[in-house]
């Protein structure tokens, strides 16, 4: 298998197996007008398997992961300008992510106030917990 190198962009590695297609999906990669290659499955000596997703844009550099953090916070974001690795970052948990999941409450003001953006803030860093900071109600990914 033979995937080129990016010239400007990022490459989000060490993300676990099968998790690359829900980034792809929740970072709306599928609206980006570049090349973006998802290798799934790839060999690991520390993971054994893991997915990588690689950006060629520089639009890419300037794009809001805090999603990835909270889908696999052990992921590394490698920034890659003029061919070559300039940055290196963990995803890590964010504090709050805004305007990637949606509040599943039916009560929730955020289903009846559509222009509201959706907050939602770390509540708990040991179970990775999320909530909605409008009504509380735990962030689950939508499928």
């Amino acid at each position: 298998m033979n995937i080129d190198s990016i010239q400007n962009g990022i490459v989000i590695d060490h993300i676990r197996a099968g998790g690359a297609m829900e980034l792809y999906r929740l970072l709306k990669l599928g609206k980006l007008d570049c090349p973006v290659a998802i290798i799934r499955n790839a060999p690991s000596g520390k993971m054994g398997k893991k997915d990588i997703i690689k950006i060629d844009s520089v639009d890419a550099i300037g794009m809001n992961l805090d999603v990835l953090g909270f889908v696999d916070p052990d992921a590394i974001i490698n920034v890659i300008q003029d061919g070559k690795l300039v940055g290196k970052k963990h995803a890590g948990l964010p504090e709050r992510i805004e305007n990637v999941l949606k509040c599943r409450n039916p009560r929730c003001i955020t289903s009846v106030e559509p222009d509201l953006p959706q907050v939602f803030q770390l509540a708990n860093r040991d179970t990775k917990t999320y909530r909605c900071i409008y009504c509380e109600a735990k962030a689950e990914l939508i499928k």
